[in-house]
């Protein structure tokens, strides 16, 4: 019965006359209290691109896969991220309010094999449409990344970016061809699709470090400086565990049919 609350999953059990926090108390034992995963509606179409999508590439050598995605880090963090357990007669910790989370650094970054590419930080105030989007990546992952790299990996690797507008532009589909991604090397991406990236992994790991113990930021070039040290942190190790997942992912979206898989 997930996200039941403990007098619905006793009264299955056909237990009756228990008070709640003698329940709360045995269930801690066996589970966690935990928010349903926000996700946007998979529809049938959705799903059989999902599919069409993983039989494609199904047999590809994912360890040449550049996989991108932006994160939003706000001062105050996600909500509900302070939340958590206290000891009897102790204080919950006072948390600054910030209007509107106090504002944001929105940061851009990739993984590929063991290694992690950026992070990258958006200027301040800057929308991400088609021409700002590629103007980015221009300053950011091609001079200061990928122009480093060898023929040989610029030819074999292979760009992976969501369907955002900015990103699925004709605008930005075009510009990308004149850097030599084009066809085989822009990776086609499903819609509606978070689960599939492995990067969304290392977002929650780094956010996981930044937030920790509910910490807070006054500014938004310490919550950057939080980013950066956090993303240091993560070791070729974790990125491999991350892109070495992508033959099981394809996997379970097959067996599936089109589905949500767990992340």
């Amino acid at each position: 019965m997930p996200l039941a609350t403990s007098l619905a999953i006793f009264q299955s059990c056909n237990i009756t006359g228990v008070p709640k926090s003698t329940r709360c108390a045995i269930l801690r034992d066996m589970a966690k209290v935990r928010k349903a995963e926000r996700r946007p509606p998979l529809n049938k179409t959705h799903k059989l691109k999902r599919q069409d999508w993983a039989k494609k590439y199904l047999k590809t050598d994912f360890s040449k896969v550049l996989w991108t995605d932006e994160m939003r880090v706000s001062l105050d963090g996600p909500d509900g991220w302070a939340r958590g357990w206290i000891g009897k007669g102790q204080r919950a910790p006072v948390r600054l309010r910030c209007q509107q989370g106090g504002g944001g650094v929105l940061v851009w970054a990739g993984i590929i094999k063991d290694e992690l590419v950026g992070p990258f930080r958006v200027e301040d105030g800057v929308k991400l449409n088609s021409q700002s989007y590629c103007q980015f990546l221009e300053d950011t992952f091609f001079k200061q990344w990928y122009r480093k790299k060898s023929a040989s990996f610029k030819k074999n690797m292979i760009f992976m970016q969501d369907n955002a507008p900015s990103h699925a532009s004709k605008y930005s589909t075009a510009w990308l061809a004149r850097k030599g991604i084009k066809e085989e090397k822009l990776m086609t991406w499903p819609p509606c699709s978070p689960d599939l990236n492995p990067i969304e992994n290392l977002w929650s790991i780094i956010k996981c470090e930044i937030y920790k113990e509910g910490k807070q930021y006054t500014s938004l070039n310490s919550v950057w400086e939080a980013v950066v040290a956090a993303a240091r942190n993560v070791d070729g190790e974790q990125i491999k565990t991350l892109t070495e997942s992508m033959d099981g992912r394809l996997l379970s979206v097959l067996a599936k049919k089109g589905g949500y898989i767990g992340r």
